[in-house]
C-alpha cells in the first residue's frame, strides 16, 4: 500500500492556486501553503539548455510579457520574464485590461517571487511540502525529459514528497523506467483501463500511488462510490481535478476520495477542514 493512502485529504493547490496568485509562481505557492494547503500540483518543463521549470503551459505567452515556447528557451532568457504579468486576482490570466487591474505587474525579474521557478527554487523554497509534478510534454514534440526531471528529484532529495503524473502514458512509463521508486499516478490510457475494468468488477490496476481523474468525463461520470472503493481496495489513492466549487467538493469528500485540486485552495482547504479531514502531514 502506498504512502499516498495514509495521506488524506490532500488540499491540492492547483498552479500553486492560480485564481489567488499568479499561475506556478513562488508567490502564489507562499499563499496557498499560508491558507492551508496541504500539496502544491504544478506542470514541468525544461528548458532549451536543460533545466527544469515550472509552468503551466509549454508556452510563455498566456502568463508572462514573453512569447515562445519553454523548450526553445534557455533558462536564462526565462528568468528575464514577469509571471504575474497577465494576473487579475480570481481570474488567472486576463489580458487587455486596465493596468491597475494587474497588482503584481513588473515585479519580476526583480522579484524572484513573480517569475518563472525553477523545480530547485520550488523545492528549496518549501522544503517537504507535498509536491504533484506533471510531464507535460516527451517526445517526440520537445527532447524527453523523464530522465532528467528523475535526476533532479534524487539531488533535491524530496523523492518521498514527491509524485509525478503526466496524461501521456509513454512518458510516465519513461519515468518509471528511470524512477521505479518515485511515486506516479496513472496516465490517460491506464486510467481508462482502470474506470471500464472496475465497472465489470475485475479492477486493472497500474503501477501507480493515485489515480489523479476529473470528476465527471462529458456526460459520464468518473468519480463514484464504486470507483473509489475500487480504488482503495487495490491500495490506491483517488486524487480528483480540478474543483473549484464548495459544494462539488463536498460532495466528493462525501464519496471518501482521499485528495482534491483546487484553483482556489482557501476556499478548499477551509471545506475539508471543517470536515475535520485536514491530512495531519504525517505518513
Amino acid at each position: 500500500m502506498s504512502d499516498w493512502l495514509d495521506r488524506r485529504v490532500i488540499a491540492f493547490a492547483h498552479q500553486g492556486g492560480s485564481f489567488e496568485g499568479p499561475s506556478s509562481t513562488i508567490y502564489a505557492i507562499e499563499r496557498a501553503i499560508a491558507n492551508g494547503a496541504t500539496a502544491i500540483e504544478l506542470d514541468v518543463h525544461a528548458t532549451s539548455d536543460q533545466s527544469l521549470v515550472v509552468c503551466h503551459d509549454a508556452t510563455v505567452d498566456r502568463t508572462t510579457n514573453g512569447r515562445g515556447a519553454i523548450a526553445a528557451t534557455s533558462l536564462a532568457q526565462l528568468r528575464e520574464l514577469d509571471n504575474a504579468y497577465w494576473f487579475v486576482p480570481g481570474e488567472t490570466v486576463s489580458p487587455g485590461r486596465v493596468d491597475e487591474d494587474y497588482p503584481w505587474r513588473g515585479r519580476a525579474p526583480g522579484d524572484r517571487r513573480f517569475a518563472i521557478a525553477t523545480l530547485e527554487e520550488v523545492v528549496t523554497a518549501f522544503p517537504g511540502v507535498l509536491l504533484n509534478l506533471d510531464i507535460k510534454q516527451s517526445a517526440p514534440e520537445v527532447p524527453a525529459y523523464e530522465a532528467l526531471l528523475a535526476r533532479e528529484i534524487e539531488r533535491l532529495e524530496c523523492r518521498s514528497s514527491v509524485i509525478v503524473a503526466s496524461f501521456i502514458d509513454s512518458a510516465i512509463e519513461a519515468f518509471r523506467r528511470v524512477a521505479p521508486t518515485v511515486a506516479t499516478s496513472a496516465a490517460t490510457e491506464e486510467t481508462a483501463r482502470f474506470y471500464f475494468s472496475q465497472l465489470e468488477g475485475h479492477a486493472v490496476v497500474p503501477p501507480v500511488a493515485a489515480l489523479q481523474v476529473p470528476a465527471t468525463y462529458g456526460d459520464v461520470t468518473v468519480v463514484d462510490e464504486g470507483f473509489v472503493t475500487a480504488a482503495h481496495r487495490a491500495g490506491v489513492a483517488v486524487h480528483v481535478w480540478t474543483i473549484n466549487d464548495q459544494s462539488e467538493m463536498n460532495r466528493l469528500l462525501d464519496l471518501g476520495v482521499d485528495g482534491l485540486v483546487s484553483d482556489r485552495p482557501s476556499t478548499l482547504a477551509e471545506t475539508i477542514a471543517r470536515r475535520g479531514l485536514t491530512w495531519d502531514g504525517t505518513g
